[in-house]
């Protein structure tokens, strides 16, 4: 049946009013081409601490993003109250491309991707030389994380003091990655920061370490003026230690060149449910030119396998094969010790 004649004028059609008051809703999204850019420093429970010139602004996601997040290191787009004034709220309206992204996910079984920091230039792998003793496995899975995620890795070693790190290091030697050894004495005289920050000069590290090997400390002693909370113990029992950060945070470094330390939660395991096997071996290098005479779509962890014949012929550490191989074949919820 028809509603309106051949000749229908704009008052003969029926508009139904908007109840709300509001602007109706359209798929035409503003541009804000006068936002101003920032960093995002931290997150908590939806509000986002950004830097904006020299300004620390509070500020929300807008809707329009849909549910694409803002995480720390994060380089964002702000419109509203910029002041920074108490009791103030801008919005972040843009997010944009990230040229790196470190994530994780809680276990290998878990489809959920976190991502930890974004925009980050390397990777600072905090552990400790003893107690708790330092876990190899859990460092490889740090590795795959940071080269998947396009950052450099920097190994930090503490406790020095308590045991050697000739054996840690020896593991990682045909790696080439960049080391600071440090113990508790230096880090309270400040030798072992001075140290640490010349690996930090105009770069954006994020420091990742499991519970207890002195992460938070040695940010604390990196950037003393923005002390984050105390430090926990080493439980006698399990070797674990207790968390003592909770939010990963952004800080800078004022005597460096545009340094950033990013300090983020301890964790107890490393999942890599979201990365895809076949870029695990960039990991490492010292195996992947081994990688040449295997079977084609070989997954290194069968009887053809040419890495076999790679580390017996003594180019590589049989021990790094094995990480490499526990990383692709097991992916346990638990990386255990």
């Amino acid at each position: 049946m028809r509603r309106y004649g051949k000749h229908t004028d704009e008052d003969d059609v029926r508009v139904r009013p908007n109840r709300k008051g509001n602007r109706p809703r359209t798929n035409i999204r503003p541009k804000h081409e006068d936002a101003a850019d920032g960093m995002v420093l931290t997150v908590d429970r939806g509000r986002l601490t950004c830097l904006v010139e020299d300004r620390v602004i509070m500020a929300m996601k807008a809707r329009e993003l849909g549910r694409k997040a803002a995480v720390v290191g994060d380089r964002v787009a702000l419109v509203g109250d910029l002041s920074g004034r108490k009791d103030t709220i801008a919005r972040i309206v843009r997010v944009a491309d990230r040229t790196s992204v470190l994530r994780r996910t809680a276990d290998d079984d878990d489809p959920y991707e976190r991502v930890v920091v974004a925009n980050a230039d390397q990777l600072a792998i905090v552990t400790a030389l003893a107690d708790p003793e330092p876990r190899p496995r859990l460092i490889d899975r740090c590795l795959v994380a940071a080269y998947d995620g396009g950052l450099a890795p920097l190994l930090v070693l503490t406790k020095s003091d308590l045991a050697p790190p000739d054996k840690l290091l020896e593991l990682y030697g045909d790696l080439d990655i960049p080391y600071v050894v440090t113990s508790r004495e230096e880090l309270e005289n400040g030798d072992a920061a001075d140290r640490v920050r010349e690996q930090l000069d105009g770069k954006i590290t994020a420091f990742v370490g499991h519970s207890g090997v002195g992460k938070t400390t040695l940010v604390n002693a990196l950037v003393p003026e923005e002390r984050r909370r105390t430090t926990g113990h080493v439980n006698a029992v399990t070797g674990r230690g207790r968390h003592t950060t909770t939010s990963a945070l952004a800080l800078p470094l004022a005597e460096l060149r545009g340094g950033w330390v990013v300090d983020t939660p301890g964790v107890r395991s490393f999942g890599l449910a979201h990365i895809d096997p076949s870029r695990v071996i960039h990991a490492f290098p010292d195996l992947e030119s081994g990688t040449e005479g295997c079977p084609r779509a070989c997954s290194h962890d069968e009887p053809d396998c040419a890495l076999d014949e790679w580390v017996t012929a003594g180019h590589a550490d049989p021990a790094r094969l094995y990480s490499l191989r526990r990383l692709l074949a097991t992916r346990e919820r638990h990386e255990g010790d």
